[in-house]
């Protein structure tokens, strides 16, 4: 029996199905055995509406990386004010499959096309207390405002 892990088309399929049930219209599956990981893997599935509030991961530090399976994500960073400085729009091939975002980066995900599935790697462990740090210039997620503001990101971003 092997002992790999396979990233099936039923796991996409299954994924997506349920952010598209979700209240939250985002779901993901996890690879990795438990939180204590070092290297947290998942399939992250995003579907359009999804508001995922811009955070960084500092102290303790830790990469993410996005690796788009199906579907479109854009990837926008920020600098301490709250200003775009970076955008960029995933989808796979032909195109740019993929982002590694440093640490300590402001960054938030978009959904740019139903179906969106993404391989996300990120530095382990995870633990919910310290996992993220929230930006202070956007909306908490379930806030009436969380639909504006991502509007407004995806008109400045021009995705």
């Amino acid at each position: 029996m092997s002992k790999c892990t396979i990233i099936s088309s039923e796991a996409l399929t299954d994924v997506s199905h349920q952010a598209k049930l979700s209240e939250r219209k985002r779901k993901n599956h996890n690879y990795h055995p438990d939180f204590a990981d070092p290297m947290n893997r998942m399939l992250n599935a995003f579907e359009p509406g999804t508001y995922v509030q811009p955070h960084k991961h500092e102290n303790p530090d830790k990469r993410e990386v996005f690796i788009v399976l199906k579907g479109k994500l854009g990837v926008v960073c920020f600098d301490d004010d709250g200003k775009i400085t970076e955008k960029h729009v995933l989808a796979p091939f032909p195109g740019n499959p993929g982002i590694e975002i440093p640490e300590r980066t402001w960054h938030m995900a978009i959904a740019l096309k139903e179906g969106t599935v993404a391989y996300e790697l990120k530095d382990g462990p995870y633990l919910p207390a310290d996992d993220k740090n929230f930006a202070p210039w956007a909306p908490s997620e379930g806030k009436p405002e969380c639909r504006v503001y991502l509007e407004n990101i995806i008109s400045e971003a021009d995705f």
